[in-house]
Formats: structure tokens, C-alpha cells, sequence
């Protein structure tokens, strides 16, 4: 190792995933000495085995999906074959492709020095890397997640795969079964169908996507059934059977399915932060119970040089959050700066067909705060999803008693696309009144949330009050005009 490494850097990054490549290029642009240390490739999940070989992956899906449902549109596409091997082609030339943003010469480009290997605190503000001591005045811990495991008997040793794993198939398995029905699992679960799996998707609480609005979560029920996945609620699984080819089956409960066979075990059942083996201990860095980086509000840890941004903080484990964290505990620790996270508009996405977008506080009736009800606008009122024949979807927004928007769902077709947006209008408080005063584009998908403002702006102007004070002001006008 270069001995120029040994130096007293201003900013020592350690995790070349999101959070750590914007934090150390924000740091390197204020002119900070800024060194990241990598124990494999940059550009970390997302780039590798999360965002972008997924979308990669839904994107041959959909297509095949299109073209068998294109009948209804009056378009007939005879034969859709699938060559798996073509798909995952697909899949790792998008990551090709995409690569050079978060290339070691991207970030060198950048001002930043990179140096591969494991990083272990062996002080309060010194790592050691590959045998060599790094002294920094900061550090930025950005070390991510891994797919986390449930203790589930016979799954040790077993060669299941993961989100990680996955992206090494060859083959299409033809028997999927997927333990977990989140984001990940109903994405992954979907995807495979369309592409000529046999998947069943197992979650143990009483429904999919149990974080999102349950009547997105039914949407996305139907439409994995609709698709061929068979889907199992409330089905905790107490064992898995396993062959050394990854072939087996699970045991979920009684009755005439409680045994689900397989060729492949996908398990999508979340993420744990990765702080294993950094001597966190020696730095003065706390975990919480569940394992994860205490931070306060300004992503500083227990150790008053050491900040921590990304998935290992145990806030939401979005890329998009990832990144903006990164910047801002890495600005924060080299400018001595205190800006704190806001988390009350954080966006997500689950990239399922139909997705599921959502901000802010829950929708679901039965989850609203107190002071919060809701609007809905279904698709089949809004005149884009009529036109394609696909109104399953909604949009739906959280409003407190002065009309602004706390929180919103929007169920469809690039639900995503219409998310900035809500998200804007939660994180600055905008009115119902607000969203309806913006001319919008006719027709497309955008029209749901901007239908339910102006829904909510027609309720409100109806409400006694603001209709007896709208009449009195008509009265007038018709008096000065006789």
C-alpha cells in the first residue's frame, strides 16, 4: 500500500455503495482530502444485485407479459418464447453499462482516493487496511446491508439464493418458490412467472406488501395470481427440506397445500446492516438492538468524528435515500456542519406491475393518524387508464385539516413517475387546492393524484361555511351587476 495512504485524511470512507460514492464525491468537491476504502467493487447493491439488475430483469418480464396480454388491445402476438439466457444478458449489460458512473476512475476523476481491502477501526480515528494504519480527522461508515436469513430450520447450509445470489442463474428454475412478500419477493416472484416459472410466494403475515395500503397490497395480489403466481398469506414457514442441488420443499402449516415443493428457494425476507468484523468497538460506535449504527439527527454516531449514512442506520433502506444521506453526513462532518435528516417525505417504490408508489404518513383507512382522512380517485375515472384498458389501480392522498397533503398511494402503471410530485407537496406542505391549481398534462396517469385534489377542492367549497360564504359573495355580484 502507498504510503501516501498513512496520511491524516479530513474524510475516510469505508463502502463504495451509494451512500459512500456520494459522500465521498461531495466531500472531494469542498475540497476535502477524501480516501473510500472497498473490500470488492464499487458501486455496491444497487448497482450489482439490487436497482438496477432488477429492473433490468422486470423489464424482459413485462414485455413477455405485453405481448400475451395485448389481445385485449386487439393485437394478436402468437408464440412469446423466453430465452433465459438472453434475459440475464440483458440484465448484466445494463450493469455494464451503468458501471463507469461508479467506477473506481469515476470516483478518481472526482478527487477522491481509492484503496480496495477490508477497513477495521483499530481506534477512535484510526482504521487499519491490508496491514496498513489510516488516520482520518472524520470517517463516513457506509458499509450497506446483506439479505437477511430467518432462523428456519434446515436452511443452514442449505444453497438457497438471495437477492445477491440470484443474478448467477443460468437456467430458469422451473418450481420458484419465493419466502417473503415484500418489495423484493413480490418484484422477483412476479418477474419469474412472466418469464415462464412456476412461483408461489409464501409470506407469513396476512398479506403482501403488509407496509403498504392493504388495498395496494390486493391490487398487486390479484395481479401476481393474475400472472400464474400462486400466493400464500399468513403462512409462516416452519422448515425447509432441501436437496444439494437447491431443489426441495417447505413446510407451511396444515392442509392440503401446507407443503410447497421446489426447484429453487429464493429467500426475500428483508436486509441486515453489515457491521460485523469493522472493530466498531474499539471506535466507541454503538449498534442498536437490532444491530444497526446508532446515529442522531445529523448522522453523527456515538463516535464524535464518525458518521454513518445508508442502510446500516436502520432508516429506510432506499438507494435514493442512501445517496442523499451520504452527501449530507459527509458535508456535516467535514464543514462541522449540524443539518438534520428529514424523514417525513421519504419516497418508495415496489416495481411490481401494477407498481406501487407512496409517501409520507400511511393511507389505508384503518392506519390514517388522528386528524388525517383521505381521497381517492380509482383509474377507472381517470381517462389514460381507460384508454389502455388497465383501471385496476388508484390514487389516493392523506390529507390533514387544512387540506395539505401528509401522505399518498398511487397504484399503476409508472405509479413512480407521478411520485415527485407528492412528494414535494408533503415535504412543503402544500394544499389540495395547490396540486389542483397546476395545469397538468391530459391525458396520463398523473391525472389520478390531481383528480383527487380537485375532488378534495370541490368537498371543501361545498362544506357549510365556505358555501354560505360563496353564495353571499354570488348574491352581491348579481346585485352590483342589476
Amino acid at each position: 500500500m502507498d504510503t501516501e495512504l498513512e496520511h491524516d485524511w479530513d474524510l475516510a470512507v469505508i463502502g463504495g455503495g451509494t451512500a459512500g460514492i456520494v459522500g465521498a464525491k461531495t466531500a472531494a468537491g469542498l475540497g476535502a482530502r477524501v480516501v473510500l476504502i472497498e473490500r470488492h467493487k464499487t458501486g455496491g447493491d444497487c448497482l450489482w444485485t439490487g436497482c438496477v439488475p432488477s429492473k433490468a430483469l422486470l423489464a424482459a418480464a413485462g414485455s413477455a407479459a405485453q405481448a400475451r396480454a395485448a389481445e385485449r388491445l386487439g393485437v394478436t402476438v402468437a408464440g412469446v418464447d423466453v430465452d433465459f439466457p438472453t434475459v440475464m444478458h440483458h440484465v448484466h449489460s445494463a450493469i455494464a453499462a451503468i458501471e463507469p458512473v461508479d467506477s473506481v476512475e469515476a470516483l478518481e476523476a472526482a478527487g477522491v482516493t481509492v484503496i480496495r481491502g477490508d477497513a477495521r477501526f483499530t481506534s477512535a480515528r484510526t482504521l487499519e487496511v491490508g496491514g496498513t494504519s489510516v488516520t482520518f480527522r472524520h470517517a463516513l461508515l457506509a458499509t450497506g446491508a446483506t439479505p437477511a436469513v430467518p432462523p428456519i430450520q434446515g436452511l443452514d447450509g442449505f444453497p438457497f439464493l438471495t437477492s445477491d445470489t440470484l443474478w448467477d442463474l443460468s437456467a430458469l428454475p422451473p418450481r420458484l418458490a419465493v419466502l417473503g412478500g415484500g418489495s423484493i419477493g413480490c418484484e422477483l416472484g412476479q418477474a419469474f412467472a412472466r418469464l415462464g416459472a412456476d412461483v408461489t410466494v409464501i409470506e407469513a403475515a396476512p398479506r403482501i406488501l403488509p407496509r403498504e395500503d392493504p388495498d395496494a397490497s390486493a391490487v398487486v395480489a390479484a395481479a401476481l395470481t393474475d400472472d400464474g403466481v400462486t400466493v400464500l398469506v399468513g403462512r409462516p414457514v416452519a422448515s425447509v427440506r432441501g436437496n444439494a442441488d437447491g431443489s426441495g420443499d417447505l413446510s407451511v402449516g396444515d392442509g392440503p397445500d401446507s407443503t410447497v415443493a421446489f426447484d429453487r428457494l429464493l429467500v426475500a425476507g428483508g436486509r441486515s446492516p453489515r457491521t460485523r468484523d469493522l472493530g466498531l468497538d474499539k471506535a466507541g460506535i454503538e449498534l442498536d438492538a437490532r444491530g444497526f449504527v446508532v446515529v442522531d439527527e445529523a448522522l453523527r454516531t456515538t463516535n464524535k468524528r464518525v458518521w454513518a449514512a445508508g442502510d446500516l442506520t436502520g432508516h429506510p433502506q432506499f438507494t435514493h435515500l442512501a445517496g442523499v444521506h451520504g452527501s449530507l453526513a459527509a458535508s456535516n462532518a467535514v464543514l462541522g456542519l449540524r443539518r438534520k435528516v428529514n424523514l417525513t417525505a421519504v419516497p418508495r417504490v415496489t416495481f411490481t406491475d401494477p407498481e406501487v408508489a407512496a409517501v409520507g404518513v400511511p393511507t389505508g383507512e384503518s392506519d390514517l393518524p388522528s386528524g388525517v382522512t383521505s381521497v381517492t380517485r380509482h383509474h377507472d375515472h381517470v381517462d389514460r387508464a381507460v384508454a389502455e384498458d388497465d383501471t385496476s389501480g388508484f390514487a389516493r392522498l392523506a390529507l390533514d385539516n387544512k387540506g395539505r397533503v401528509v401522505g399518498a398511494t398511487v397504484v399503476g402503471p409508472r405509479a413512480g413517475e407521478t411520485l415527485p410530485e407528492l412528494t414535494v407537496a408533503v415535504r412543503m406542505g402544500l394544499r389540495t387546492r395547490d396540486l389542483a391549481s397546476a395545469i397538468h398534462a391530459y391525458p396520463t396517469y398523473a391525472d389520478g393524484p390531481w383528480n383527487a385534489a380537485i375532488d378534495d377542492v370541490r368537498e371543501r367549497l361545498q362544506r357549510p361555511a365556505m358555501a354560505r360564504a360563496t353564495h353571499a359573495l354570488l348574491r352581491f355580484r348579481r346585485w352590483r351587476s342589476s
